[in-house]
C-alpha cells in the first residue's frame, strides 16, 4: 500500500514539489512583525528569515545538483524533505529569534524541489518536451506566491504566526509520502564517483551555450526582482497607493507569468528553444518600452506601470522553461548540476540587481529608473538568447535527446 516508487513520477508530484519550494519563501511574510514582537527582536534581524534564506538556497542549489547527479534524484529529494519537515517543526518550537533563524535556514533544504524537478523532467523526456513540461511546472511558481501570503495571513489571524510553520510541517509530511510512493529514480546514469563527475565539469563550464541559457534566465528574472524592489517606492510616490492595493497590483506580473508558462507548456514542444526564449524577451522589451514611452509622454497612470510589467511576467513565462531545458541539456549526465548552478546564478543575479535598483531609485526618478532598469535587464536577456541562436547557426543546432 505504501511501497517505494520504482517508476518515474507523475507531473503533479513535481508541480507540488516546486510549489512547496516557492511557498516556503513567502507564506509567512504577513507574520514578520508578529514574529518580531513575540521574540522582542529588531525587525531587521527578523528579516534575515528572508534574506538569509535566499542566500542559503543559492548555496544549496550548487550542492544539491551535483549530489543528485552522483547519488540520484530520489534520495536527495527525500532527505531534503525530511530536513525541511523537521526544521519547520523546529520553527514552531523555537524559544528565541536565533533558534528560529537557525531552523529557518535549515528549511532552505526544500529548494531541492525547485532545483531538481527540472532535472527529473530532463531525465524522462527530450529537451523540447522538457521545455513544455517545465512550462506547466512553472505555473506552480506563479500560483504559490499569489496564494501563499493570503493563506499564511489567514492562519496568523486565526491561530498565530506559528500556525504557518505547523502547516509547513504537515505539508512536508504529505509531500514526502507522495514522493515515496510516486517518485522513482530517474537518473539512470549516475556518476560513478565525484572525481569522475568533476572531470566532466569543465565541459559544462566551458560551454558557451550553457552560459547563454543561464544568463538569459538570470537577466529575465532580474527584471522581476527589480520590479519587486522598486514598485513600493514608485507607487507610493506617484499614486499614494496603500499596501493592500499595491498587493493586488503586484499580482499582475505573476498573472503574466502564469499565462506565459501555460503557453510554454502548450506549444514549446513544437518549436525550438531559442524561438520561445527570444519571443519572451521581445514581449518584455516591447511592454516596457511602451510603458516608459507613456511616462515620458506625460501619461502618468497605474496602467503605464503595471500594464508594462504584465509583459515582463508573460515574457518570463515564455523564456524560462526553454532556457532551463537548454541549460540542462548541454551535458545531460550533469543535468542536476546544471539545474542547480543555473538556479544559483539566477538567485545571485537577482540579489545584485535588487541592490542596484535600491541604490539608483529615488522618489524623483522612480518610474523612469524602475522601468529603465527592467528594460535593461530584459534587453540583456534578449542579447543572451540571440547569442545562443548565433551559436546554433554557427555551429549547427544541436539536437538533444
Amino acid at each position: 500500500m505504501f511501497s517505494a516508487a520504482v517508476t518515474p513520477p507523475r507531473i503533479i508530484t513535481l508541480i507540488l514539489l516546486t510549489g512547496l519550494s516557492t511557498l516556503s519563501l513567502n507564506m509567512f511574510l504577513p507574520s514578520l512583525s508578529n514574529i518580531a514582537e513575540t521574540f522582542q527582536a529588531d525587525y531587521t534581524v527578523v528579516s534575515l528569515s528572508i534574506a538569509g534564506y535566499l542566500g542559503m538556497t543559492s548555496v544549496l542549489q550548487i550542492i544539491l545538483g551535483p549530489l543528485s547527479d552522483r547519488f540520484g534524484r530520489r534520495p536527495v529529494l527525500l532527505v531534503t524533505l525530511v530536513i525541511f519537515t523537521l526544521a519547520s517543526l523546529g520553527c514552531v518550537w523555537a524559544a528565541n529569534i536565533w533558534i528560529f533563524l537557525a531552523f529557518r535556514m535549515l528549511q532552505a533544504a526544500i529548494i531541492s524541489g525547485a532545483a531538481l524537478s527540472p532535472a527529473v523532467i530532463r531525465d524522462m523526456v527530450s529537451t523540447q518536451q522538457a521545455a513544455s513540461l517545465l512550462g506547466y511546472v512553472s505555473m506552480a511558481m506563479a500560483i504559490a506566491p499569489m496564494l501563499g501570503p493570503m493563506f499564511g495571513g489567514g492562519l496568523d489571524e486565526l491561530f498565530g504566526w506559528r500556525a504557518s510553520f505547523v502547516a509547513f510541517t504537515a505539508i512536508g509530511i504529505v509531500v514526502f509520502g507522495l514522493c515515496w510512493v510516486d517518485l522513482g529514480e530517474t537518473n539512470d546514469r549516475p556518476s560513478e564517483t565525484f572525481t569522475k563527475q568533476f572531470q566532466i565539469y569543465p565541459e559544462l563550464f566551458k560551454s558557451r551555450r550553457f552560459w547563454g541559457y543561464s544568463l538569459c534566465m538570470a537577466f529575465s528574472t532580474g527584471a522581476f526582482y527589480a520590479f519587486l524592489a522598486g514598485a513600493p517606492l514608485v507607487t507610493k510616490a506617484l499614486f499614494s497607493m496603500s499596501a493592500g492595493t499595491l498587493g493586488i497590483y503586484l499580482g499582475t506580473i505573476t498573472l503574466g507569468f502564469f499565462l506565459g508558462s501555460f503557453l510554454s507548456g502548450r506549444y514549446a514542444s513544437h518549436y525550438s528553444l531559442t524561438t520561445f526564449m527570444i519571443s519572451g524577451r521581445i514581449a518584455a522589451c516591447i511592454g516596457l518600452s511602451a510603458g516608459l514611452g507613456l511616462f515620458l509622454a506625460g501619461y502618468v497612470h497605474v496602467i503605464s506601470l503595471f500594464g508594462a510589467t504584465i509583459f515582463v511576467g508573460l515574457g518570463n513565462g515564455l523564456t524560462m522553461p526553454s532556457s532551463k531545458a537548454g541549460a540542462m541539456s548541454v551535458k545531460p549526465e550533469l543535468a542536476g548540476s546544471a539545474s542547480g548552478l543555473s538556479g544559483a546564478l539566477t538567485v545571485a543575479g537577482g540579489a545584485v540587481i535588487t541592490s542596484i535598483t535600491g541604490v539608483i531609485l529615488t522618489e524623483a526618478n522612480g518610474a523612469y529608473a524602475l522601468l529603465g532598469m527592467m528594460l535593461f535587464c530584459s534587453a540583456m536577456g534578449l542579447a543572451a538568447a540571440l547569442y545562443v541562436l548565433w551559436i546554433d547557426r554557427r555551429e549547427g543546432t544541436r539536437r538533444f535527446s
